[in-house]
């Protein structure tokens, strides 16, 4: 008896979810005007502004009497050193931060530190955005009309 029981409730239960899963339907999706006035604003923002995830490696972070000079004393110091590679000092208050490098990987800022670290004690590595740095010569024209250019 109790077998009978449960067959039928299997199969009542079967069927049921079989029908549920048969409907079709559409979702309408209704909201403030001003969100998708957002949305295009950031859109239209990402297209100006040309940048991308990366990593640098901070030398070091000065504050206090003449750190601005220091600075970038210590950054002419390390373009001689290291010509191959972009030196950057950047002022967040109250510390000048000279920072080396547009690295697109980890693995990349790292090898770097590894590098650099035999020099210049406490360097650390940051994850950081910066802007496309375009080679233009690199750039190969399309056409004649852009060679012209």
């Amino acid at each position: 008896m109790k077998i009978r029981l449960f067959i039928l409730l299997a199969l009542i239960l079967g069927t049921t979810t079989l029908s549920a899963q048969s409907r079709r339907g559409s979702v309408t999706i209704t909201g403030d005007t001003k969100v998708s006035q957002l949305v295009d604003k950031h859109i239209e923002f990402n297209d100006r502004v040309k940048t991308i995830p990366g990593y640098r490696i901070q030398v070091a972070s000065l504050s206090g009497a003449n750190a601005k000079n220091r600075a970038f004393e210590l950054k002419d110091k390390i373009k001689a050193e290291f010509p191959a590679v972009e030196t950057y000092v950047i002022y967040v208050e109250p510390n000048f931060r000279v920072k080396v490098g547009d690295f697109r990987t980890r693995l990349e800022a790292y090898a770097y530190l590894q590098i650099m670290k035999d020099s210049y004690n406490g360097t650390i590595m940051h994850d950081d955005i910066y802007p496309i740095q375009i080679d233009w010569d690199a750039l190969i024209p399309e056409t004649d009309e852009d060679a012209a250019d």
